[in-house]
Formats: C-alpha cells, structure tokens, sequence
C-alpha cells in the first residue's frame, strides 16, 4: 500500500484526487496539504511538506510558487512526486529539475488518458499533413488563472515535434490589429474563459479543401484525479528522473 499525500487538497483536483485515494485501497491516504484554513473530514491536514507525515508519494495541484516549495521540501524527504501545477517561470522549472535528480517525478499539464491519447495523434498527425495550418483552441472555467493551458501548450508541443519546428519559433499567442496574413508553419492558440468548463482542447488541421479536427472534453475531475494516481502507483519506487504521461502509459 502506497503512502499517499496529497497538496491543494482543499482545491478542486486536488480534492478530487484526496477523494478517489481515500476509496482506493492500494492506497493509504496519510494527509493532505493546504495553505488554507479549510480542514477535510477524515484527513490530517498540514501547511507544508516539513510537517506533514512521511509519504511514498506526494500528488500536487498548487499554485507555481507553492508547487516548487512543496517539490524542494518533498526532495530533502525522498519522496516521489505527481504534480499537475502549471504555469511556471524559467526559473521555476531549473529548480524542478534540480529536484528530478533526486526524486522521481512525474509531470503533466494533463492527467487524462484521452488527452494523452490526443497527444500521440496529433503528433502524428502534424508529421503526415504537411501544408496544414495548425491552430489550437482552448476552454477553461472562469477561476482558471493561466493561459493558455498546460495541456493546450502540450498539443502545441506535440504538434511542433510532429512538424519537425519548435513551439518557441512557431507558435503565436497573440493576434491584435494589423497582423498581416497567416505565416507559413505557425501554431495558433485561441483561448476562452468562462463558466464551469472542465476543460476542451482542439487541434484543427487547416488545408485548403477540408479542415481535420481532433478534440478531447473533460466531463469530470475525476478524470484528471484516477490519472494523478496511476501516475502514483507508477511513480513509487522508480530511479530520479522527470517523467511524463507517456512513460506512465508506456506510449512511449
């Protein structure tokens, strides 16, 4: 049984995944964590990895600058580490990947299985269609306070690999006033905001006679949780290193 700590579980995926491993018996949830005062029924609540109980594995969906905090606190502890946080400066991941030669981590801007999935396929995708104009959408409720998303800047990742570029050469965030026609070989990203939406991402293959969208709708955080603890169960025990979805599900 996997010892289990699970940071911003007073959060929505973060609570999310404290409710799923407190059903799953593969798991001994041992507390959460939260910079808020809320307490959860049933769960020992801590303000920071220092004085949390030991754990096998931390899961953690806060904030970027708690989320490094949490990671370099879970490192001097020798614990795995699943984390969702996105958002983060240059600085920020230098130090995550300080911590990934001395814990295991996985990190994802997306848990989902289908959105893995989506990975793999527009990858693919972008490598066979050549001359397409690639353009990615992305809808989040309203409290979402980065964009674009973690896992829409995923797709643009997949995409610029499968085209043989790079995001940072290609992709194009901002479109204002007098832009200009469309650039050969950009990505696009498109970004909406409102509501209560789990989540949709789209990558559409523009041609000149037909139009191919793949697309993946999160209907419940559960999703994001039952990935976050597959990831887990994966994780625990595994050498240093910073790992991705795709050495979970082996799609690799």
């Amino acid at each position: 049984m996997i010892r289990l700590l699970v940071a911003g579980a007073t959060g929505q995926t973060g609570g999310a995944s404290l409710e799923a491993a407190r059903s799953d018996d593969r798991f001994d949830l041992v507390g959460g964590i939260s910079s808020s005062k809320k307490e959860v029924a049933g769960c020992l609540m801590s303000r920071t990895v220092a004085d949390a109980p030991d754990a096998d594995v931390l899961i953690d969906f806060t904030l970027p600058g708690a989320s490094v905090a949490l990671i370099r606190d879970a490192a001097k502890r020798g614990m795995a580490v699943v984390t969702g946080t996105t958002g983060l400066s240059d600085e920020q991941e230098d130090e995550i990947r300080e911590a990934g030669a001395l814990i295991p981590i996985v990190r994802s801007g997306n848990f989902s299985l289908g959105v893995n999935m989506l990975l793999a396929l527009v990858e693919e995708a972008a490598a066979k269609l050549d001359g397409y104009d690639i353009e990615i959408t992305e809808t989040h409720h309203r409290r979402k306070v980065d964009a674009p998303s973690g896992t829409a800047l995923m797709l643009g990742e997949a995409a610029a690999r499968g085209a043989g570029v790079t995001l940072s050469e290609r992709g194009v965030f901002d479109r204002h006033g007098q832009t200009g026609p469309r650039k050969e070989g950009e990505i696009g990203f498109s970004v909406q905001r409102g509501g209560g939406i789990k989540g949709d991402h789209t990558v559409s293959f523009f041609g000149e006679n037909d139009v191919i969208s793949l697309s993946h709708r999160a209907l419940d955080r559960r999703l994001f949780a039952e990935g976050a603890l597959r990831a887990a169960l994966w994780v625990n025990g595994k050498a240093p290193g910073i790992y991705t979805m795709r050495d979970v599900l082996g799609l690799d």
